[in-house]
């Protein structure tokens, strides 16, 4: 370990610290005369390697962008994606036909047409799709993306529409799995390639938007039967298939349905699930410990309930979730739309949420929310590659987590969620560095 500087990088409520970075630390010889507040670094210790992290870019997103001056929608992406400039996004999300955050009901396929002669992608094209091009060209090579489905369209399923639940009737399986393909190969002739697909958002929620019902058994057997088979005699092996992509207090149960299926388990790459139902950090581990092999993405979170507008809380909501999930084997991690208007939309359905950056399209305002900068904290520090190395703190009242990148270069986050000042000495090596975090802060610490 190189004993030199500690890089620190804050934000702080009540302050102006943004992902600002302050006064170096310096490694000293550990002291044995005097016990510490100790926050361990054991860089011999390895587990997980970080795919990405990213957000969403869904129509909704598409769209208030492009209401916003070009200056104004180049500040954005390069807050976003640029490598250096902004806080290093390279992994996004995509949706299979319409979801709750597009401008409503749309399929790509919209009459009944089981050989789907009919299919195009032509919505998409309109708004979609240009800006998952701008996205992609400014992450460059690292790019990646991975799409979701919300409904069928509205003739395969049992309720006859794409909201409000209903299921994927079974002779529309072959079908649905074929429109899967069509996608993947219609993006790639438009010079996108996907990277992985999900089989069905939230598979248990019958929600008034666009939604559909699987159970575990369901969604493990279509993959193994239909899905998988399609997309390995179409040449599409590589594309990685993920199940679930719902809440984490079942994730276990459906990984255990999929993965003890070793016909189904083979073409099952990952299981993904997002944050509206707690914290549920085991049941991860739980996952990993009973299949190793199968990798963890979280797909999903946002502050439910419209814009909250200047709310720390939301920040720290996402710092809380992110190390708990690091800490407990996830590899990937995708925020939801990555920009909404000032009402949290457009969303066909009223559900209005916030997001990290707010688009004024009134008055062509960018609004950086502190889930920006508390997400900046990981995604521009943790870069892919890096591998989760072992760490200890002295207090529950910090949260923390540490990650070794591929430079070797060696990042430790610290949050403070309580409203002391809190102190606390790095360890790592015998090496020691004495410092504070304010009260409602998170800090990155940098070094090799």
């Amino acid at each position: 370990m190189n004993k030199g500087n500690i890089r620190v990088i804050q934000t702080a409520k009540d302050t102006g610290d943004r992902l600002t970075e302050l006064e170096s630390l310096t490694f000293s010889p550990d002291s044995a005369e005097k016990e510490m507040e100790l926050i361990n670094i054991y860089d011999d210790l390895e587990y997980q390697e970080i795919e990405g992290f990213g957000g969403a870019l869904t129509e909704a997103s598409a769209v208030t962008l492009a209401k916003l001056s070009e200056a104004k929608q180049k500040e954005i992406i390069d807050a976003y994606f640029h490598p250096e400039h902004g806080i290093g996004y390279t992994l996004c999300r995509s949706h299979i036909q319409s979801c709750d955050f597009s401008l409503g009901n749309y399929s790509y396929v919209e009459d009944e047409d089981p050989q789907l002669r009919s299919f195009n992608i032509s919505r998409d094209q309109e708004s979609i799709i240009p800006l998952i091009k701008q996205a992609a060209a400014a992450v460059g090579e690292n790019f990646r993306l991975f799409s979701s489905p919300w409904s069928p369209p509205a003739w395969m399923k049992t309720n006859g529409e794409m909201n409000n639940g209903g299921k994927l009737k079974p002779e529309y399986r072959e079908a649905w799995a074929k429109l899967f393909v069509k996608y993947i190969q219609s993006y790639a002739e438009a010079g996108i390639d996907i990277w992985a697909v999900s089989v069905q958002n939230e598979a248990k929620a019958a929600q008034i938007w666009d939604s559909c019902i699987y159970t575990a058994e369901e969604e493990k057997d279509f993959v193994r039967d239909y899905l998988g088979p399609a997309l390995e005699e179409a040449n599409l092996a590589h594309v990685k298939i993920m199940i679930w992509d719902h809440n984490k207090e079942r994730v276990y149960a459906h990984a255990k349905t999929a993965f003890e299926d070793a016909a189904a388990s083979k073409y099952i790459w990952g299981i993904c699930f997002h944050w509206y139902s707690g914290d549920h950090f085991e049941a991860l581990s739980a996952v990993h410990e009973r299949f190793p092999d199968k990798h963890l993405f979280f797909s999903e979170g946002c502050q439910e309930g419209g814009v909250h507008l200047g709310s720390w809380n939301t920040g720290e909501r996402y710092g809380h979730d992110i190390i708990g999930n690091l800490n407990n084997w996830m590899s990937s991690w995708t925020d939801w739309n990555i920009v909404l208007d000032e009402q949290g939309g457009p969303n066909h359905v009223g559900n209005y949420c916030d997001a990290p950056i707010i688009g004024d399209t009134k008055n062509d305002e960018v609004i950086f929310e502190s889930s920006f900068y508390y997400i900046g904290h990981f995604s521009k520090y943790i870069r892919p590659g890096a591998k989760r190395i072992g760490s200890s703190k002295y207090t529950d009242k910090l949260e923390t987590t540490a990650f070794r990148n591929t430079d070797g270069t060696i990042a430790v986050i610290v949050m403070n969620r309580t409203d002391n000042l809190m102190p606390f000495t790095l360890n790592c090596q015998g090496q020691v560095a004495e410092t504070t975090i304010p009260a409602h802060a998170i800090q990155t610490l940098l070094f090799s």
